[in-house]
């Protein structure tokens, strides 16, 4: 019988009086006098307190069992066995007296295990059915049940069972106490230990190494901090993309040291001396000191000179660990996910130790998943998907960006305590091609910044030196520091012979890439003079390798890391072999310039006269500049040369003119080296080296900035405004930084077009002229000016998205205002304070009558009504005034006579003839001293310039716009009391004082070439 429907015939009312009668009455407290309180202490037919028997007990069994039968339904027994069946249950009942336990004990032990002892303390019933004894055993459960009910209602049982509780923890603390003394937790243990190994390995890897670098004044070892760059890591993956784009290979970059935050297993691709080994210690470094996981440094050519690689129990033995860890520590760690596994140069061990590698790679990878795995290596080491199968993710160290090299040349300069040669060597590094292109990682960066520092800041004479020292690094000291072994054995000469047969060969084919086959061929051609053992395939294969020089940017195909080692390597070779005509028939070849300048430097001194006189025999202004260039190679040179090459191009540099600079900058971004300045300059020749350096702007912006920036300072506001000028050649946030916000700012504005600009122009100081060309909006406009109320001068051009001047409003001392093709543009009448304006197809000029103050007005856009009065404010102290293209198309000069306060008055260029009318207006202001005629009118409106009558009271004259071959002549009768006459060419159109200072004589003429 189910048990539920046993609960349901024996009604909770009969068990529960029947279980009363049992025990005795309780009473308040915790019954801590008997100890323990036995159930025979409790039960009323036992010990002293006795009130019920055997035959009462034995009543109560026949109540619980009988009531069992009084509900309908199917009796749950046979009827002839209900006496058998009271007297098993009265024997279970009494075996509560001799159970060994308290009420406390009971509860805790459950209503089914106390049934299960009582069944075992009674005699086994005798003569029972199935059913019987299936009716037995629920309804001792039942009964205990309501016993162990009844126990938890008494009111000491609360108080017995929190005694009880106490008692228990405290001897379960006590025993847990001694424990921990007799044996420490191992958890314990390696808490500790890993404090000490991340403090050990935060201290031991915070430090770098520069192998090779034996100078007197920079040490070998940097911080850090100093020489870890955030670079950039790539990696071609297959994705999936959006329906409008075709799916296929993605390049995915990132910063190198989250490599590891979205994929646990990183295969880490670099050139030699990419930053690969920093990388790990930087990861190493931050782990430590965050925290997070337990980093092992694995070098594997210090591993594997154990000839077995090691277990995880003995990775800190491997790598000469001084501390010990707790037993098992490793595993521990590893079991727990808790491992950052770092191991650096796959590239540096035998190829044939590679396989072994992998399996142990792979073994630990299974026995202990959920750790995070990076593993370092030259590109051309193994194959691409060689660790694919263990869910490897592939990146590629990019080289360093110049903002990054910049970067680190301040570090260095900061950590080494050498400041004063930091900015020389920023700019060397910015107009010295080959020295860039030679700096693009960590460890050449490094080797620059010490040989700089070491021959006083003057690296351009030892830049020989400078190319020595690197090869020397890479090709032998480097490796030999390191204790590298290589599979070939090739002496640094021998790495040189081969690498310089490749090299030309490169040159002479004007590539920078060859295919394996014919590499191997040059190669093979080498090794007889060179004494090698093996084959051509082997020892190109340990070039590629180990060299640091070559490497495979393809399947099948053989370049060097740098295009300067190619030229540089190329030219030794070519020197060696005597190929000075080779060299000299491609100087007109601009891709030969570095080639040939390196060859001066190899080359002993006769051979460097000849090559120079060479090129000085051509005659032409860039192979002059590239002899000049080739001086500073030049260490030992016969004096004649020297002078020659010098004297001729002194006539080009420093340039003098606009047009001098023009031409010097067609040489190209060779000239940028040769550039002087500011200092020992003339403000004529400062300009010329600002203007030749802007030209270069586009195609070499870093040397061009860095010649720019050496100006900054300058007085002279020309120079200041060509410097201002070309802004849009550059980057607009370096320039501003390097060059615009240190400007002096009297009579200076800057043009700002693009929002790249506007944000530049926020982090500068203030500046009181502005100039805003393009679609900006209102506040867009607002929104780069942190202090409109600074704004003196504004203007605005092409710009269709200006529509109300209200805005302006903010610039509480505006003073000029610019407005040329603002199409959309109303409310001038809002700018009475103005004094300056300068108005060209804006589209409504409604306003200008309101503009009082005005003291100088620029109109380039035709004029409604019969005379100027009808558009312009009659009552305006106006001493300037232009009228420009079309502006007299309708109203002439009529109406002129309203301004006698003007004192200059420029005309054109215009588009109707001026009449004798006109020019009798100009007749009636009495204080107009100076006149801007533009010289298209003298070239297209001649009657115009014959219907001018006598001006005695001009005394300055101005023509801009000249083409240089205007007749002047009819004007100098007109215009009898002149002193000065500016004349202004038009841009790139030289014109010569010579032809007009007859016709002007005794009178200044000044010629402003543009």
């Amino acid at each position: 019988m189910d048990p539920s429907v046993l609960g349901s015939k024996l009604a909770s009312g009969l068990v529960a009086s029947a279980v009363r009668k049992l025990f005795v009455p309780h009473a308040p407290g915790a019954g801590l006098v008997d100890k323990p309180v036995r159930l025979s202490a409790l039960v009323s037919f036992r010990g002293e307190k006795r009130t019920l028997g055997e035959k009462e007990v034995r009543a109560l069994a026949r109540r619980l069992v009988s009531g069992s039968t009084d509900s309908p339904g199917e009796p749950p027994f046979p009827a002839d066995e209900e006496p058998a069946l009271v007297e098993a249950m009265t024997a279970r009942l009494l075996a509560l007296g001799d159970l060994e336990m308290d009420d406390v004990q009971a509860v805790r032990l459950g209503h089914r295990e106390l049934a299960r002892k009582l069944r075992d303390q009674a005699p086994p019933p005798a003569g029972l059915s199935t059913d019987a004894c299936y009716f037995l055993d629920s309804a001792t459960e039942w009964a205990c049940l309501h016993i162990l009910e009844f126990f938890t209602r008494r009111s000491t049982f609360v108080a017995r069972t929190l005694v009880e509780q106490t008692r228990y923890q405290a001897e379960l603390i006590a025993k847990i106490d001694e424990l921990m003394t007799r044996t420490p937790r191992p958890g314990a243990q390696d808490s500790t230990f890993d404090r000490r190994y991340l403090r050990h390995i935060a201290d031991r890897h915070n430090h770098i190494t520069i192998y090779g670098i034996d100078l007197r004044d920079s040490p070998d070892r940097w911080p850090l901090e100093v020489a870890y760059l955030s670079l950039e890591a790539t990696a071609v993956e297959e994705r999936t993309l959006p329906e409008e784009r075709p799916s296929g290979p993605v390049t995915v970059q990132l910063p190198a040291e989250d490599a590891l935050l979205t994929h646990d297993r990183v295969l880490l691709r670099g050139d030699a001396g990419s930053g690969k080994t920093t990388l790990v210690q930087w990861l190493a470094v931050t782990a430590a000191r965050e925290g997070t996981r337990i980093p092992y440094v694995l070098p594997l050519r210090t591993l594997i000179r154990a000839g077995v690689l090691p277990a995880p129990s003995a990775f800190l033995t491997a790598v000469s660990c001084p501390l010990t860890p707790p037993e098992g520590w490793a595993e521990r760690v590893l079991t727990a996910g808790r491992g950052l596994i770092l191991v650096d140069g796959l590239d540096e061990i035998p190829s044939a130790d590679r396989n072994h590698t992998r399996a142990w790679l792979q073994s630990l990878i299974q026995a202990y998943p959920g750790n995070r795995w990076l593993l370092t290596s030259r590109p051309t080491a193994v194959r691409a998907d060689w660790l694919a199968s263990e869910g490897f993710r592939e990146l590629s160290l990019a080289p360093m960006r110049r903002s990054e090299v910049a970067t680190f040349v301040r570090r260095w300069h900061t950590a080494a305590q050498a400041p004063s040669y930091e900015g020389p060597l920023l700019d060397s590094l910015r107009t010295k091609r080959d020295l860039a292109r030679l700096a693009t990682n960590p460890l050449m960066c490094g080797l620059v910044c010490a040989l700089h520092r070491e021959r006083r800041g003057y690296l351009p004479t030892g830049r020989k030196e400078l190319y020595d020292a690197a090869l020397a690094m890479l090709l032998a000291r480097r490796d030999r520091e390191r204790g590298m072994e290589m599979e070939v054995e090739l002496g640094e000469e021998a790495q040189l012979e081969v690498l310089q047969r490749l090299a030309y060969a490169l040159v002479l084919s004007g590539r920078t890439e060859m295919d394996v086959e014919t590499a191997e061929s040059i190669v093979e051609r080498c090794l007889p003079s060179i004494a090698v053992r093996g084959d051509a395939g082997t020892a190109l294969r340990a070039l590629l390798l180990r060299s640091g020089l070559l490497r495979q940017p393809a399947h099948g195909a053989v370049d060097f890391v740098h295009r300067t080692f190619q030229d540089y390597l190329g030219a030794r070779y070519a020197v060696e072999e005597g190929h000075l005509d080779v060299l000299v028939s491609h100087a007109d070849d601009t891709q030969w310039e570095d080639v040939i300048r390196h060859a001066v430097a190899h080359a002993r001194p006769r051979e460097r006269a000849t090559l120079l006189r060479q090129l000085l025999s051509k005659g032409a202004p860039r192979l002059t500049l590239l002899a000049l260039a080739c001086l500073e190679h030049a260490t030992a040179l016969d004096p004649a040369v020297r002078s020659a090459v010098e004297s001729r191009a002194a006539g080009l540099i420093p340039p003098r003119t606009a047009e001098e600079a023009k031409v010097l900058a067609d040489a190209g971004p060779l000239v940028l080296e040769l550039l002087p300045g500011p200092e020992g300059l003339t403000a004529e020749e400062a300009l010329g080296v600002t203007i030749t350096a802007s030209r270069l702007g586009g195609e070499e912006p870093e040397g061009s900035l860095a010649v720019l920036r050496r100006f900054r300072e300058h007085p002279d506001l020309a120079v200041r405004r060509q410097l201002a000028g070309t802004w849009s050649r550059f980057d607009g946030a370096e320039y501003a930084t390097e060059v615009l916000d240190h400007l002096e700012r009297r009579n200076l504005f800057i043009t700002c077009k693009s929002a790249e600009q506007r944000t530049a122009l926020a982090r500068m100081r203030p500046w009181s002229d502005l100039r805003f060309q393009g679609a900006h909006t209102v506040e867009d406009i607002l929104a780069c000016l942190h202090a409109p109320e600074a704004v003196r001068l504004v203007s605005f051009w092409d710009n269709p998205l200006l529509t109300d001047l209200s805005a302006l409003l903010s610039f509480s001392s505006l003073k000029g205002l610019g407005l040329v093709n603002c199409p959309t543009l109303a409310g001038l009448h809002l700018l009475s304070t103005l004094v300056h304006l300068d108005v060209r197809s804006v589209g409504d000029l409604t306003g200008l009558q309101s503009l009082r103050s005005i003291g100088y007005l620029s109109v380039d856009q035709e004029l409604p009504g019969p005379d100027l009065g009808t558009t312009l404010p009659v009552d305006a102290p106006l001493e300037f005034l232009s009228l420009g293209r079309n502006s007299t198309d309708t109203t002439g000069l009529r109406g002129l006579h309203h301004w006698s306060t003007l004192r200059t008055l420029s005309l054109g260029p215009l588009t109707t003839e001026l009449t004798v009318t006109d020019w009798q207006a100009v007749t009636e202001l009495p204080e107009l001293s100076a006149l801007h005629l533009n010289a298209e009118i003298i070239r297209e409106f001649p009657h115009a310039i014959e219907a001018m009558p006598e001006l005695p009271g001009i005394e300055k004259l101005q023509i801009p716009d000249m083409h240089g071959a205007e007749d002047l002549s009819a004007l100098v009768p007109r215009l009898p009391n002149l002193r000065s006459v500016t004349l202004q060419s038009r841009p790139d159109v030289p014109i010569s004082d010579f032809l007009y200072a007859g016709l002007f004589p005794n009178v200044d003429i000044n010629v402003d070439q543009r």
